[in-house]
């Protein structure tokens, strides 16, 4: 695959995008541009999706309780792109139900009515169902609920595996001949002779070069240090940087169904299915304004979110039996709001530069769920530095093992009726990660011993090795961590293992 291993060149000649950044939007940007007859190249300086784009709570979802922010625009094109995405990832987009418990003393009833007819009606929905009113005395989903929550509702929305939709948007952009550089910092960025000249130091301290025509910043949470630090140049724009923490536990319900719960300062806390046998618990919200790469859950995160789940839950976990727990840094754009959570999730662009003069583009904000429309919006704020450029093309395009033409259920059927030997545990792991890529992964293998050595789990070499060719895994956390999640699966010793194996 091109673009599949770090590219050998030093000097990278001339392309019309350089994009700094590695995450959803970077990733998003690249996919759309290079589909549309542009060259692109993209550059990051660690692992792609390392920092906010895998740390997030997994959800392609329209923003339930934005709307109580008024940010109508931003849900309805959030509820528009949950169908558009799940349509083109069925692989690592799924549906998923929500159990509201209702809560008086946060939100009366009436105004959870009005929300969810809102939330139905508000984006076109046609591919999941309708939310409900439910008994939780009497519904199966209100049985590990305490029993003072007797109401509740039931709504739509989406599961995602956020790192590998990252990853099938840079396959995608490699794919139509983008240049993918992962471990790559950007240096400098001048203009000259009416092109960016951008300085890039790969890890292991080599430079390397590229002219763009236009040069995209989709840093995240360092976009201000590219704006001034890289570029030289002064923003009118800040970000607000927030951090969301999450905790995984064995997960404590029966059912497919997640939850979502009110606490008493009124934030909205996510209890989601994870991994089969886990749950995903998040997030908090609170300023942060340290150095992005150090962000870390802290013990008063820990007992906040578990303080929310023994409110509502007749045996919820305890502190000891967390068994992963992450942070993140969300790099939203400052409009200025005093509580954190009602900060805007929306997006805006800044573009330093004019008809004459190449242009620097920087997203500040965004939200996985509306990465596709942000690129679209991006590459129309550069039309006119490329008038010839194709239309946008994503809206209907399946990415990378996306185009399993139906079900994912029938699609698991037909692969394991093709290889019949392996696990079927097996088989719908690599359907989920890879989707119909899964049989480039499996190749002539038959049975288990024809996938290498085992390194427990579900972890077999032959998936080590498609994911070193194919999707620019180098370090065990690449492996083990973003582009699957084996790592929580796998004891301290076959980590250590693995690492060794590497």
């Amino acid at each position: 695959m091109t673009g599949a291993a770090p590219d050998a060149g030093r000097d990278h000649g001339l392309v019309d995008i350089a994009i700094i950044g590695g995450g959803i939007n970077g990733a998003g940007i690249a996919r759309d541009a290079a589909g549309r007859g542009l060259k692109v190249l993209l550059c990051e300086k660690d692992d792609f999706a390392e920092g906010t784009s895998s740390r997030s709570g997994k959800l392609v979802h329209g923003g339930l309780r934005y709307l109580e922010y008024y940010e109508f625009r931003l849900v309805r094109e959030a509820l528009i792109e949950r169908e558009v995405l799940l349509a083109s990832a069925p692989h690592i987009i799924w549906p998923m139900r929500f159990v509201l418990p209702h809560s008086p003393e946060q939100r009366p009833a009436w105004l959870l009515r009005t929300g969810l007819f809102l939330y139905d009606h508000l984006g076109g929905r046609k591919r999941l169902p309708p939310s409900r009113g439910l008994d939780l005395a009497h519904a199966p989903e209100g049985a590990p609920l305490r029993a003072e929550f007797r109401r509740g509702f039931e709504y739509s929305d989406c599961w995602v595996d956020d790192a590998r939709l990252v990853i099938l948007n840079l396959i995608d952009a490699a794919q139509n001949d983008a240049k993918i550089l992962p471990r790559t910092r950007a240096v400098s960025a001048r203009r000259e002779g009416g092109v960016w000249r951008l300085e890039m130091q790969s890890e292991d301290g080599g430079t390397q070069i590229v002219r763009a025509r236009a040069l995209v910043n989709a840093a995240g949470p360092w976009v201000q240090d590219v704006v001034q630090g890289v570029a030289g140049l002064n923003s009118s724009h800040n970000v607000r940087l927030v951090k969301g923490s999450h905790v995984v536990v064995p997960k404590f319900w029966s059912g497919p169904q997640a939850y979502l719960l009110q606490n008493e300062d009124r934030r909205v806390i996510f209890v989601n299915p994870y991994e089969d046998d886990l749950a995903l618990i998040g997030t908090t919200d609170i300023p942060y304004d340290g150095s992005a790469e150090d962000v870390a859950i802290d013990e008063g995160e820990i007992d906040y979110l578990l303080r929310v789940l023994s409110r509502y839950f007749r045996a919820p976990p305890r502190g000891n039996e967390v068994v992963h727990a992450f942070s993140g840094v969300r790099p939203l754009y400052d409009d200025n709001a005093d509580n954190p959570s009602a900060v805007t999730r929306d997006y805006v662009f800044e573009v330093h530069g004019t008809p004459d003069a190449s242009p620097l583009l920087s997203i500040f904000g965004g939200k996985i769920t509306t990465y596709r429309k942000l690129a679209e919006h991006a590459l129309g704020r550069l039309e006119a530095w490329f008038p010839k450029m194709q239309p946008a093309w994503t809206a209907g395009a399946p990415l990378p093992g996306g185009d399993i033409g139906g079900r994912f259920d029938n699609f698991v059927v037909d692969l394991a009726r093709d290889y019949p030997d392996l696990p079927r545990k097996l088989i719908h792991h690599y359907a989920r990660l890879y989707g119909t890529r899964a049989r480039e992964l499996l190749g002539p293998a038959r049975i288990s011993a024809d996938l290498g050595r085992h390194f427990g789990g579900d972890f077999y070499e032959r998936e080590a090795a498609f994911l070193r060719e194919k999707e620019w895994a180098k370090r065990p956390a690449d492996f083990l961590d973003r582009r699957t999640k084996h790592g929580l699966h796998l004891t301290p010793a076959q980590r250590d293992a693995f690492e060794d194996h590497i």
